[in-house]
């Protein structure tokens, strides 16, 4: 195990100078770069590594428009004018991958027939492997900008139709236009987010 701290530029990179984007660079993404943010995101913990989330990369000019008609009208110049735009869903039917994924025990029982306990860890989950795949593209050059604003069910009608898989969030990816960013807006500090015991 490789305990050393990240470098300043790192941190940088990940957190301290990554912000969430509003426009973008006319710059395209470079050649299996999906593949190589997913290689990355996959190998962040998930409760039984039960990995529920989904990803549909939006990048041709179809799947765009298809996907406008979902969007908030705050978040459709954002999000058309993006190389990419990542749909996040959430599988709800995780378990069955269970007995690949945890084999060294009966894990698919613990949630199949348990709707709650399905929705909770498929929403909880699927919301890490959302940040760990920010991350990832953050560490691999490019730039985020999560969104929330968009139409559920009509989302999830024209991406995931079979009903198995719900939208989470959407996360537009590429090289962001710098001057196009809001100010840094203020964070909770220690004091007022943390209690220590």
């Amino acid at each position: 195990m490789n305990h050393k701290k990240l470098d300043q530029q790192a941190l940088d990179t990940l957190f301290l100078q990554a912000r969430s984007q509003n426009g973008w660079q006319d710059t395209a993404l470079p050649s299996g770069i999906f593949e190589q943010i997913y290689d990355l995101m996959k190998m962040g913990p998930t409760t039984a590594n039960s990995c529920p989330a989904r990803f549909v990369f939006v990048e041709s000019d179809e799947a765009k428009q298809r996907l406008k008609v979902c969007l908030a009208e705050g978040n459709i110049n954002k999000s058309m004018s993006a190389p990419a735009v990542v749909i996040i869903g959430m599988d709800l039917e995780f378990y069955e991958k269970l007995p690949e994924l945890f084999p060294h025990d009966d894990a698919r029982s613990w949630f199949a027939g348990n709707d709650k306990k399905i929705e909770e860890n498929a929403f909880r989950n699927s919301s890490l492997q959302a940040a760990y795949f920010m991350l990832a593209a953050r560490s691999l050059g490019l730039d985020c900008g999560p969104m929330s604003g968009f139409d559920y069910d009509k989302m999830n009608q024209t991406f995931f139709p079979g009903g198995k898989v719900k939208c989470n969030f959407i996360c537009a990816i590429g090289y962001g236009d710098k001057s196009k960013v809001y100010d840094r807006l203020p964070r909770l500090s220690f004091d007022t987010a943390c209690q220590v015991l």
